[in-house]
């Protein structure tokens, strides 16, 4: 019977560190998202392809690392990603394209389909691409996600232990029956 119980208790000490680390780190990437939404970390962002995209190297529900890219360094038919920001409704869309010009005086990227873009919202070059990670990202990361996910299981931990608290405090350590 004791061996049930340290069993259980090895159990439920893993499962617990494994959650509160989980939740750890989601809480981690919502504190860095930037105002677009996309988490930065230092001068990598996290970028989700929530939608599907007319690129060969990059699919819907891919994560893809995406590091910052000094204009001056910029290659002519590199690939790079951009924000095209809707200013009525302060959202941004992400796209990939291939640079046509850097004009650095002007803060202007060209991308070879025409579209110009302002070098503020240039967010850089790809670097490592993980399939289907951005879909599992995309729902933990969600309002919705992040509630169920982590907020609701925490609160219910936290009244288990209330009520565990509770009882030992009113009927106090009760005595195995086969001891």
């Amino acid at each position: 019977m004791k061996a049930l119980k340290t069993i259980k208790k090895v159990l439920i000490v893993t499962f617990g560190v494994i959650y509160f680390s989980f939740a750890l780190v989601m809480t981690v990437l919502l504190l860095n998202f930037n105002d677009y939404r996309v988490t930065v970390f230092g001068e990598t962002s996290l970028v989700i392809l929530k939608d599907k995209v007319s690129h060969e190297d990059f699919q819907k529900g891919d994560l893809v690392l995406v590091e910052e890219a000094a204009p001056e360094n910029l290659q002519v038919g590199e690939t790079v990603f951009v924000y095209k920001v809707d200013q009525m409704s302060k959202t941004a869309d992400i796209n990939i394209g291939k640079v046509g010009e850097v004009n650095v005086d002007n803060q202007v990227i060209t991308l070879e389909n025409g579209d110009p873009y302002s070098l503020k919202y240039l967010i850089g070059r790809p670097t490592k691409v993980y399939n289907d990670i951005g879909t599992v990202l995309n729902i933990i990361e969600s309002q919705w996600g992040f509630l169920f996910i982590v907020l609701v299981p925490c609160f219910l931990i936290f009244i288990y232990e209330l009520y565990a608290l509770i009882v030992e405090i009113k009927y106090g350590d009760e005595v195995d029956v086969e001891e």
